[in-house]
């Protein structure tokens, strides 16, 4: 099975190879990382001693991710300051962020594509005493090298969206005498499976995962911390104290063709608010182009965070004053466009309305809990699969608002704005639906310390 496996996989790789190349060379993507990615030479983790102890070894496959698992990296270096903590994420946006965000692991790297050479010369590279994979990945030959070498991988704050499910049950339909008996023995070699819902558990069980092996635990991003203001943030308040600017419109995790989508929703709202300001922030750092263009099209004037002398989080850590230049936002600018990758949680903090993007386009929506845990309203659109559980909380508790126009979106913000005391009321459901959801950090760092101690599989 696993031979019919990566072979499938090569002549994948084989057709994917003119895409790849394509956008290697037009965004500098897949060839920076590629040595990592096939296996053949890990330099953060030379660095290591040769006689270090067995490390724990965490996958997070791109920005949000990381995001969630930062509270649980750091809990566990401070547990097991011994075991060298090694970071492995998918995405290059991933990997920028967890540089930045993660100055305490030992290692941050690449995962390895699923052929076995790859993986066999990751393991041997990482020396693992357990793998956490965050939310659900599932690899096979990974999966199965890990069973060869007794480590233990667990699934954390694990999930299966209704988009993913159903991709699954179509594969299984057509190619169940296969695919049911495979999946069932890579499942196998997971110790443990901790779920974020029931829903999630019973998918995860239904695809072949063993039921003793699977529980409910919760979801990280709950536990995620507040995150701290940032050079673009403090700035961002001071210049909108100084200029009157009001109200102040985020859109943040906007994908590829909802940009648009984004601007009539800010332009429904500039219609009773002249003064409005719109932060603009794309979800990857390929669109900030087609974002920029987008704004233009739409007679509108902006600022591009890029060309502000205001220094990242990264810089400004290495800079003794802290210093984040000064800059004015010029009158006729009505958008902010955040071309920068970190930055958008920290300046949900200074929203008077909020739009989580990835939900006017099926997309599947994104995390609505960072402008919540501020207590900032969110809005979004129809198309929220991949956050089905947490966004159907929201709206149900009156935490949050879900439309299925940029226009009511528009109308969304202006409704709050009029009605104070509305906003302050949904503004408190949200924060303490986020306050009292927190624990699946804690549920994890219990059953991570059974394997790590041996009481485990």
């Amino acid at each position: 099975m696993y031979f019919i496996y990566s072979l499938l996989m090569g002549l994948a790789a084989l057709l994917l190879t003119p895409y790849w190349v394509v956008k290697g060379l037009r965004h500098g993507k897949y060839f920076s990382n590629l040595k990592e990615r096939l296996g053949i030479s890990f330099p953060a983790l030379d660095k290591l001693p040769s006689s270090r102890a067995g490390a724990i070894w965490i996958h997070a496959v791109s920005v949000g991710e990381v995001l969630s698992g930062l509270t649980l990296a750091r809990q566990l270096k401070a547990a097991y300051p011994d075991r060298p903590l090694i970071v492995s994420t998918t995405t290059i946006t991933g990997q920028t962020l967890a540089r930045e965000r993660l100055p305490f692991a030992d290692a941050i790297i690449y995962f390895p594509l699923d052929w076995s050479f790859c993986v066999r010369r990751a393991f041997e590279a990482v020396r693992p005493s357990l793998v956490l994979v965050l939310e659900t990945e599932i690899w096979p030959n990974f999966m199965r090298e890990a069973g060869c070498r007794k480590v233990p991988v667990l699934f954390v704050s694990g999930r299966i969206s209704d988009r993913s499910f159903a991709r699954y049950e179509k594969f299984l339909g057509a190619f169940g005498f296969f695919l049911r008996p495979f999946l069932k023995d890579a499942l196998s070699h997971a110790s443990a499976f901790l779920m974020q819902s029931d829903k999630d558990a019973e998918r995860i069980r239904a695809l072949g995962a063993p039921s003793d092996r699977v529980i409910v635990s919760g979801n990280l991003k709950y536990d995620s911390e507040l995150p701290a203001p940032t050079p673009i943030s403090n700035w961002l308040e001071a210049e909108v104290q100084r200029s009157g600017r009001s109200p102040v419109i985020v859109a943040g995790s906007v994908v590829a063709t909802e940009e648009p989508l984004a601007l009539i929703a800010f332009g429904t709202l500039q219609g009773e608010y002249r003064n409005a300001l719109l932060v603009l922030a794309p979800r990857k750092p390929e669109q900030f182009a087609a974002a920029a263009e987008f704004i233009e099209e739409s007679h509108r004037k902006f600022i591009r965070r890029s060309a502000l002398p205001i220094p990242s989080p990264a810089q400004a850590a290495g800079r003794a004053n802290g210093h984040s230049g000064n800059s004015a936002i010029p009158n006729d600018v009505t958008v902010l466009l955040l071309d920068s990758i970190g930055e958008l949680a920290s300046v949900y903090r200074l929203a008077d309305g909020a739009f989580v993007g990835g939900s006017l386009v099926p997309s599947g929506g994104h995390n609505i809990l960072e402008p919540a845990a501020f207590g900032k309203v969110p809005v979004f659109g129809p198309s929220m699969e991949n956050f089905a559980e947490i966004a159907s909380r929201f709206v149900a508790a009156g935490a949050a608002i879900q439309v299925e126009s940029p226009e009511d979106v528009g109308v969304a913000w202006i409704e709050l704005l009029r009605n104070p005391q509305r906003m302050k009321e949904m503004s408190d459901k949200a924060r303490n639906l986020v306050e009292g959801s927190r624990g699946a950090t804690g549920r994890a760092l219990e059953k991570i310390a059974m394997h790590l101690n041996g009481a485990g599989r």
